[in-house]
């Protein structure tokens, strides 16, 4: 196996490869960086099959779609992962095969919701779970630190303790580290038991990302052009959310409501199907379509996407144009599916 870091600053980028048949993957690409992996591929006379983000970066932009586009690679993300044109959504249990390299999924969420880590003989790429001495944050994001305690205690630290760690970030010049030395020596975790884990994590003050809302919605949205103005973090958090139950019930009352459904056509008639009924208003063409949306002052509108990450972005750009009665399905097409409910495909 082929294994290399190749930024060399505390946003890490991993290239695995298999040295027989020369098929590669790039976990966590920078985009700033694209032209540099390319060439590193070709110097290696390598073929990259899988682009892997380990969850939604919050702190720089993702260079997977680029290198999708240019390699013709599959891009690989976690199942809730919110961000359109995926081609490979995995889950815990799954497996990535590089010719003889297997890369194990790992579904690691606590950072993130989507978060995975990848596991391959001697090492773990653990994303923004577990860093050296040290984790990632969870307090932005759909962040849960009860839930990151328990994917690197129940998960990550099932490993073999001389694993190789190397994780998606460092902030003080470290490489790698192994299981075992996180286990008995990160200053979060060490000791600590999960409701103190949880307290410690909701006490950190951590000032966020610089270009946290300028990362954050391009990455969960994969739109770049300047017509789609993002909502700041408090119009987002102002949105008014509905279960899928809740969802359900308004939809057997008179009059139903507006169902706008803001994923990609593909996405639309795709695998998740939609919500019988639903109109088809991709996010990108929402500000085209906001001022006779916001014209119809009585109507209820519910917004509609894979994960409910992008539709909190639409219900916030209507709330701003003018709609009075919006509304976010919580946990988008996802949970209306595994809550069995109906869907046109």
């Amino acid at each position: 196996m082929l294994a290399r870091e190749l930024n060399r600053s505390t946003c890490k980028t991993y290239l695995v490869a298999c040295e027989e048949t020369r098929a590669a993957a790039l976990i966590d690409p920078v985009k700033e960086r694209v032209d540099r992996y390319l060439a590193l591929l070709a110097y290696h006379r390598c073929t990259l099959t899988f682009v892997i983000d380990t969850h939604t970066h919050a702190d720089h932009r993702t260079a997977a779609l680029d290198l999708r586009d240019l390699t013709g690679a599959q891009l690989v993300m976690h199942r809730r992962a919110p961000a359109p044109l995926v081609d490979r959504h995995v889950t815990d249990g799954d497996r990535l095969e590089l010719g003889t390299v297997r890369l194990d999924v790992l579904a690691t969420p606590g950072h993130t919701p989507d978060g995975i880590s990848l596991y391959t003989g001697d090492r773990v790429f653990t994303g923004d779970t577990l860093l050296i001495h040290g984790t990632g944050r969870a307090d932005f994001a759909g962040g849960d630190a009860g839930a990151q305690y328990d994917s690197i205690t129940k998960k990550l630290f099932a490993l073999p303790e001389a694993t190789l760690i190397f994780p998606a970030h460092d902030y003080r010049g470290h490489t790698q580290s192994t299981i075992g030395d996180e286990k008995r020596s990160n200053p979060r975790l060490a000791g600590r038991s999960r409701d103190e884990y949880v307290t410690l994590m909701g006490n950190l003050g951590l000032p966020l990302p610089e270009k946290i809302q300028e990362s954050l919605q391009a990455n969960q949205s994969a739109i770049e052009d300047e017509a789609v103005h993002f909502p700041t973090f408090a119009q987002l958090n102002a949105v008014r959310q509905l279960s899928p139950e809740e969802v359900q019930a308004r939809l057997a009352a008179a009059p139903p409501p507006l169902v706008v459904d803001v994923r990609e056509p593909s996405e639309f008639h795709g695998e998740l199907g939609h919500i019988p009924g639903s109109t088809l208003i991709p996010l990108r063409e929402l500000p085209a379509h906001a001022p006779e949306l916001a014209a119809r002052k009585d109507a209820d509108i519910i917004v509609v996407c894979r994960a409910g990450v992008r539709s909190a972005t639409a219900a916030a750009i209507l709330t701003g144009s003018g709609c009075e009665r919006v509304w976010n399905l919580r946990g988008g097409m996802l949970d209306w599916n595994e809550e069995g409910r109906a869907v046109e495909r």
